[in-house]
């Protein structure tokens, strides 16, 4: 589904697109949600595909290319490590790695503690002789580790493949969780080195096994039979969903991660779980054999279908009804639960703290913040960043070109995007800028604060305020205040007061400022660079990008390309005797200079 600016806002995808379709043109059992998007349809567009594993595999793959707004999205703003094991490599080493690849490799994961990872890692190194550096180069003499016994030099080919093998299979199997079976082969090496009297192996090997059972322990957490499981549970306020996942590996809970998503509470629980399950296993190489829910969803079999597919063997998705399994969903969705608390809870905390601190009569849950950037009073530009119910979303960032003030004048400038930002909400509400908001925060002190209520003053004076123009424009503006080393110092009211607050309300305000003088300044860099690529040659018919950098590489500048006989101008790539003639004719015609 396509607005009428052709993008997507909603990815879809049924056998008979004719019922799929009406059901969303219902005039009953429509959610708000719904409403909104049919709303903004201008026209469709559809693909034809063989079968119904295909269409799944399209549609994650449209929706993770171009997230549609009425498409449960999965947010990529935060990565989990994975313990990695290069099986492509001769002598494979294990690390940790946040970028997940289809590159042959085994991975493990994801740790939701990364300290959990780092801690796994250490122990393997510490019991297995296994390479620690990353890159496998041939050496004249084995390095440290191998004197000291922590490696036993695959780069000076002093262990066999099959032999180094042997330890790899080992940590995989306690990556795995199958440490029965590994305790087992261990204590069988254990005897075998006793009988032949080898009592440092035996000693050594012994350790081992009692350092792996130490490791199981710690990670027990149910008795679960499954090797793979990940169990997903949901929950829901007001505001957001949480999602919540639970990794266990061979009875063994290795790690959980969590998700939030916004504007979804209308929507079915089941509805939500779908849309997640397909694009969080896209690309997934950590595919379990059986995802446990609370609820049924829509296309089961083919999604259970396509991860099958593309683990190479069965993966079933499960509803358990009693027992162990459903006392492990519950405890998902029970976690899930916390999790949204804790984080409501410290938002809340920080809207009341703000709504205190700044002597507000209602709780400002739409705070923006403006800074300007320029160079000596040239590219300036403004960024806006915005602060919902004490979240910093930095995807309704905004920036600004500055229209009509020339010369460094940053009041005048503020004045001026302020003016623009009230206009954008009070003609189109529903727009990209949304609501007004609640309070303004300017980046600087009481020269910015100034400009700001200066700007909703005259907006209002012009008579922009449709609805009442005797109604005020309620919303306060305070200035965020740095020291001299640049860093965020307080906030500062009209008065010139500095106002006191909590180290974790600073911290957000930190934040808060450097979010919104990265917005500008990375603006002002992108707007500087692109004037300073502009040349004369622009202006020269024929003569594109391409062209351009062509010349300038050969005569190195400007004044050297008009000074050119015509036999020189054609010496270089690309230029052809009729574009030498027509740069010719230019300085002909415009002198030597524009």
């Amino acid at each position: 589904m396509r607005d009428k600016e052709d993008n997507i806002i909603y990815v879809g995808k049924a056998i008979s697109l004719k019922n799929r379709v009406r059901q969303y043109f219902r005039k009953n059992d429509k959610t708000a949600r719904i409403e909104k998007m049919v709303s903004l349809i201008d026209h469709f567009e559809y693909i034809v595909v063989d079968n119904e594993a295909e269409a799944l595999i399209l549609e994650c793959n449209l929706i993770k290319k171009n997230r549609p707004k009425f498409n449960v999205l999965l947010k990529d703003d935060k990565t989990y490590p994975y313990i990695k094991i290069d099986l492509a490599s001769d002598y494979p080493a294990v690390f940790i790695t946040r970028r997940v690849i289809n590159d042959g490799s085994k991975y493990f994961g994801p740790y939701a503690n990364p300290g959990a990872a780092k801690e796994m890692v250490n122990f393997i190194k510490d019991k297995y002789k296994i390479r620690q550096c990353k890159t496998l180069k041939e050496r004249t003499r084995p390095c440290l580790n191998y004197h000291i016994g922590k490696c036993l030099a695959p780069c000076m080919k002093m262990i066999s493949k099959e032999e180094y093998r042997k330890q790899i299979d080992e940590i995989i199997d306690l990556l795995e969780g199958k440490t029965d079976k590994l305790v087992k082969e261990l204590e069988k090496q254990m005897e075998q080195a006793s009988r032949k009297l080898d009592f440092e192996k035996a000693a050594y090997v012994r350790d081992k096994i009692q350092a792996i059972q130490r490791v199981s322990e710690k990670q027990k957490v149910s008795n679960l039979s499954e090797n793979n499981i990940d169990v997903i549970g949901i929950a829901k306020s007001e505001l957001e969903i949480c999602i919540e996942i639970f990794f266990v590996r061979g009875s063994k809970m290795i790690g959980r991660e969590h998700y939030f998503y916004s504007d979804l509470k209308d929507m079915e629980n089941k509805e939500i779980l779908a849309g997640f399950i397909k694009q969080y296993y896209l690309d997934n190489p950590n595919i379990p054999n059986k995802i446990m829910i609370k609820e049924e969803i829509e296309d089961k079999e083919t999604i259970e279908k396509w991860l099958s597919t593309t683990l190479g063997k069965k993966v079933e998705i499960k509803t358990p009804k009693k027992g162990e399994k459903l006392r492990f969903v519950e405890m998902a969705e029970n976690n899930a639960k916390v999790t949204l608390e804790n984080k409501e809870k410290d938002k809340s905390e920080i809207l009341m703290e703000l709504k205190q601190v700044l002597g507000l009569e209602k709780l400002p849950r739409k705070i923006e913040t403006y800074d300007i950037s320029n160079l000596s009073g040239e590219y300036t530009v403004a960024g806006m960043c915005v602060m919902q119910d004490g979240i910093i979303k930095k995807n309704l960032s905004r920036r600004f070109k500055i229209k009509t003030v020339f010369g460094q004048d940053d009041p005048r400038c503020m004045e001026e995007v302020i003016k623009r930002r009230l206009k954008h909400s009070i003609e189109n509400p529903q727009g990209g800028f949304g609501n007004l908001p609640d309070v303004i925060f300017a980046d600087g002190g009481i020269t910015q604060i100034r400009a700001v209520q200066k700007a909703i003053h005259d907006f209002k004076d012009e008579g922009k305020n449709h609805d009442d123009k005797n109604k005020p424009l309620n919303i306060a503006v305070f200035g965020m205040v740095k020291n001299d080393k640049h860093q965020t110092r307080a906030l500062m009211d009209d008065q010139r007061n500095e106002l006191e607050i909590s180290p974790n309300l600073m911290n957000v305000i930190t934040r808060f400022q450097d979010t919104v003088h990265e917005t500008a300044i990375t603006y002002h860099r992108k707007i500087r660079d692109k004037q300073i690529t502009k040349s004369e040659l622009d202006a020269i018919t024929g003569i594109g990008e391409t062209k351009k950098q062509a010349l300038l590489k050969y005569f190195g500048s400007v004044e050297k390309i008009k000074q050119a006989s015509l036999e020189e101008l054609m010496q270089v790539k690309g230029i052809s005797q009729s574009i030498a003639k027509t740069i010719f004719a230019f300085w002909d015609e415009n002198g030597s200079s524009l």
